[in-house]
C-alpha cells in the first residue's frame, strides 16, 4: 500500500486498511508458488493507484470522445510504443481490461457465434477461454479441443492436424495454463495456414518469459497474440492484444466499442511502466532465473518420488500428479499453504478425479525469482513440499515448515511491500 495514501484509508475505512496491512504481511512471510501470481514493483503500484484512475477516455489516442486527454493520450501511447517494441510487434491494444476479455474481443473481431474455432481441452492444460464448455466462448462457438498425448503428455499434434482438416476453424488457439513445456509455435502455424485459420497465440503466461527471450516468440507466426499484462511480465492486473497490421483495425473496433467502454487510465500506466522494466537487462536475468528456478523445483520434487506432468518442465511451471502419493491435491494445496507454501490444486491429464477435487497441484517460480531466491532457496522449498505432501496432517510439521519458510522469506524482501 503506498505510503501517503495509508493515513487517508487508515481514517476512512480502518477494515479495509487492516485487510490490506494483513495482505501485505501474507505476501512477504509465505512462499508464493502459484504461476500467475508475481510481485509488482514500487513503480507500478504507484502509477496503478495514481489520479489517472479519475479520468474518463473512451475511445484511442488522438480519438476520444471526451476531451481533457491531454495527458492521457501521451501514457497509452507510451504503454503501446513500449510493448510492440518489446515483443517485435507491429500493433498492440492496452485496452483488455484482463485476459479472458482480450480473448473475447479476438472472437468477436472475426467470429460469428456458432463458428467453428479449436482450442487446448482445459483438463489437458489450456484456458476457460480457448473453447471449453462451462465458458461463454464454448457456449456460443463450435469448439472443438484437442489435447495431449496419453504417454508423454505432450501437446498431440497429430490430433491438431486432424481436427483442423476436419473442422476448418476460423480460429485456432495455442497457449496454455497449465502446461509445463515450450510451445511449438511453428507446427500450429503450419497447421492453421493449411486449413485456412487465424492462429492466436495465447502468451498470458509466459509474456515475461518471451519478453526476456527465455521462451519462443510467436510474433511472426501467430497472427494474433493475447496476454494479460500481470504474470510473469510483472505488471498491473490487465489485458493486452498484439496483432499485425493487417488485423489492427478489426482488433480495435472489437475492443472498444465493441465489448468495453473507457479503458482503466491508471492500469495504462502501470503496463507502461512495466514495459520500461521489462525492457531491461535485469528483466531478462530474471526471465531466464524463472525457468531455472523452475527446472531447480522439479528436480527436487522428482528427488522425492514426485510424478510430474511431461516428466518436468520447460517454462515458469510444475504440474504434479499426486495420485502415486496417494493424496489429492486439494489436501496437499491447503495443508501448504498451512505451512506457508502457497500454491493451487489442479486437475491433470486423464484426472479421474473432479476438477473441484483434482489430483494434482501447480507450482510456479515467478514470485519467488523476483524475490531473489536460487537454486538454494528452490531446493529448500522442494524438499518442504515433499515433507508436507507426504505428511499433510501432521500440524506440527506444518508449523515448523511454516516457521523455516518465514525465516527464509525475512532475508529475501518482497518488491513493492514496504512492512
Amino acid at each position: 500500500m503506498t505510503d501517503h495514501f495509508d493515513p487517508a484509508l487508515s481514517q476512512t475505512d480502518p477494515e479495509i486498511a487492516a485487510l490490506i496491512k494483513l495482505e501485505e504481511r501474507r505476501q512477504h512471510d509465505k512462499v508464493r508458488l502459484i504461476p500467475s501470481e508475481n510481485y509488482v514493483s514500487r513503480a507500478v503500484l504507484e502509477a496503478s493507484g495514481s489520479v489517472l484512475s479519475n479520468k474518463y477516455s473512451e475511445g484511442y489516442p488522438g480519438r476520444r470522445y471526451y476531451e481533457g486527454q491531454q495527458n492521457i493520450d501521451p501514457v497509452e501511447t507510451l504503454a503501446i510504443e513500449r510493448m510492440k517494441k518489446l515483443f517485435g510487434a507491429q500493433h498492440a491494444n492496452v485496452q483488455p481490461y484482463s485476459g479472458s476479455p482480450a480473448n473475447f474481443a479476438v472472437y468477436f473481431a472475426f467470429c460469428k457465434p456458432g463458428d467453428s474455432v479449436m482450442g487446448m481441452a482445459l483438463p489437458s492444460g489450456g484456458h476457460l477461454t480457448h473453447g471449453w464448455g462451462v465458458s461463454v466462448t464454448g457456449a456460443y462457438f463450435a469448439s472443438h479441443q484437442y489435447g495431449v498425448r496419453k504417454e508423454d503428455q505432450r501437446i498431440d499434434f497429430d490430433e491438431v492436424a486432424r481436427l483442423a482438416r476436419e473442422h476448418k476453424p476460423k480460429l485456432l488457439w495455442c497457449g496454455a495454463t497449465a502446461y509445463p513445456r515450450v510451445i511449438d509455435y511453428d507446427k500450429f502455424a503450419e497447421i492453421a495456414r493449411e486449413v485456412g485459420a487465424i492462429l492466436v497465440a495465447d502468451v498470458a503466461h509466459i509474456a515475461g518469459l518471451i519478453a526476456a527471450g527465455a521462451h519462443p516468440s510467436p510474433v511472426g507466426k501467430a497472427e494474433i497474440i493475447t496476454t494479460t499484462t500481470h504474470k510473469t511480465l510483472r505488471g498491473p492486473r490487465g489485458g493486452m492484444i498484439l496483432c499485425d497490421d493487417k488485423h489492427k483495425a478489426a482488433i480495435d473496433k472489437a475492443v472498444f466499442p465493441g465489448l468495453q467502454g473507457g479503458p482503466h487510465n491508471s492500469t495504462t500506466a502501470g503496463i507502461a511502466v512495466a514495459a520500461k522494466e521489462a525492457s531491461t537487462e535485469a528483466f531478462k536475468k530474471y526471465g531466464h532465473a524463472v525457468v531455472a528456478n523452475a527446472k531447480t523445483l522439479a528436480e527436487t520434487l522428482l528427488s522425492r518420488g514426485f510424478s510430474l506432468v511431461t516428466g518436468g518442465t520447460e517454462n515458469h511451471l510444475v504440474l504434479a500428479d499426486l495420485t502415486p502419493k496417494n493424496v489429492p491435491g486439494k489436501v496437499a494445496a491447503k495443508a501448504l499453504d498451512r505451512a506457508g507454501l502457497v500454491c493451487n490444486y489442479n486437475s491433470v491429464p486423464f484426472d479421474t478425479r473432479k476438477p473441484f477435487d483434482p489430483s494434482g497441484i501447480r507450482l510456479g517460480s515467478p514470485a519467488v525469482t523476483s524475490r531473489g531466491m536460487g537454486a538454494t532457496e528452490l531446493k529448500a522449498i522442494g524438499n518442504w513440499i515433499a515433507d508436507v505432501v507426504e505428511h499433510p496432517d501432521d500440524e506440527k510439521l506444518l508449523a515448523r515448515v511454516a516457521g523455516e519458510v518465514k525465516s527464509m522469506c525475512d532475508k529475501f524482501p518482497a518488491p513493492g511491500i514496504q512492512l
